[in-house]
């Protein structure tokens, strides 16, 4: 009886790559976010809100007097809080402390130094925090995840090429990894400062990644 010969075909192994690319875009800001707060104390808790009321309407209207416009001032927080004294041990009661905050938006930010000094001679005691923001991050990100996409193409290939191993040029698999909306802070705290308080924009970096899966 004939037995046919079993024959196995080879078939070509699939192999895979997996890289990760990153690409970085250095953005200029479009706009500064300042907090700028008034804190009064009292004990009675009406004459301290009237105090910080008065206090805040004259910052208010001193830095629309710098061409801020109302629309770019908002408040941000408004509190009150008693305050304590220890003293031998027990607590005793010192009196009413209002905090009263707003965010200032400025477009100009070689204004920022000015609005911050003009704030403080005008009665503000504290500002908490400076940001700088970009009006349309996404733009940027696109061009940061494009470089991202190259870089890991790149790095692919370089590894394909050390490998002696001919890389197939189409990605089977790309994955874009998970990213924060970039934003740049500058925690400060200022009081009774010299004019003009120099504020440094500096760049704000937008990152990507990708990872991205080739065969060989």
């Amino acid at each position: 009886m004939y037995h046919p010969q079993n024959w196995s075909q080879p078939f070509p192994v699939s192999r895979e790559i997996t890289v990760t690319g990153n690409g970085e875009i250095d953005a200029q800001p479009d706009y500064v976010q300042i907090q700028i707060e008034v804190r009064t104390e009292g004990k009675d808790v009406s004459l301290a809100q009237q105090e910080n009321a008065i206090i805040m309407n004259r910052v208010i209207g001193s830095l629309v007097a710098l061409n801020i416009p109302r629309e770019a001032i908002q408040t941000t927080a408004y509190t009150i809080s008693p305050n304590y004294d220890y003293i031998e041990g027990k607590q005793v009661f010192r009196g009413y402390e209002v905090q009263n905050a707003i965010t200032v938006k400025i477009t100009d930010i070689s204004q920022a130094g000015m609005v911050i000094d003009t704030a403080l001679q005008n009665g503000a005691n504290h500002v908490s925090a400076i940001q700088f923001k970009i009006e349309d991050s996404d733009a940027y990100y696109q061009m940061a995840l494009n470089l991202a996409l190259v870089n890991a193409m790149a790095k692919a290939i370089s590894m394909a090429e050390t490998m002696h191993v001919p890389l197939q040029p189409i990605p089977v698999e790309i994955i874009e990894e998970s990213h924060n909306t970039p934003v740049t802070y500058k925690s400060i705290q200022l009081s009774n400062q010299e004019l003009m308080t120099p504020i440094e924009q500096g760049r704000i970096p937008i990152n990507a990644s990708v990872r991205v899966k080739f065969r060989f």
